[in-house]
């Protein structure tokens, strides 16, 4: 079992940057593949990247492709999302996940991960 908590959220303008990280409990993380979703009130939970338990794959939605990246450390049992260039469309609460099913390593469906963070609000004004 992994506990997350997600942070780094805040307000920041157009064009500007963030850097959302998601720390995990626990012995185990890596051998966890990760997520980050986001999520606007009222709409489904929507996959933005994941990336395998040694960091050596990636998967961007294409939203978010060229402006986001993904890294871990797994010495420090943390996720990270850089987020460059942010646009009003990425304001959204945004979750990490985790998952170590067998014979699924990036997954983009919200219900193949059994863990989650309790969200970071991003907000970007314009």
């Amino acid at each position: 079992q992994v506990q997350l908590v997600e942070s780094g959220g805040g307000l920041v303008q157009a064009g500007g940057s963030l850097r959302l990280s998601c720390g995990a409990s626990g012995r185990t993380f890596s051998s966890y593949h990760m997520g980050w979703f986001r999520q606007a009130p009222e709409k489904e939970r929507e996959f933005v990247v994941g990336i395998t338990r040694s960091g050596g794959s990636t998967f961007y939605a294409d939203s978010v492709k060229g402006r986001f990246t993904i890294s871990r450390d797994n010495a420090k049992n943390t996720v990270y999302l850089q987020m460059n260039s942010l646009k009003p469309e990425d304001t959204d609460v945004y979750y990490c996940a985790a998952h170590k099913r067998f014979g699924v390593t990036i997954t983009t469906s919200s219900s193949s991960y059994d863990y989650w963070g309790q969200g970071t609000q991003v907000t970007v004004s314009s």
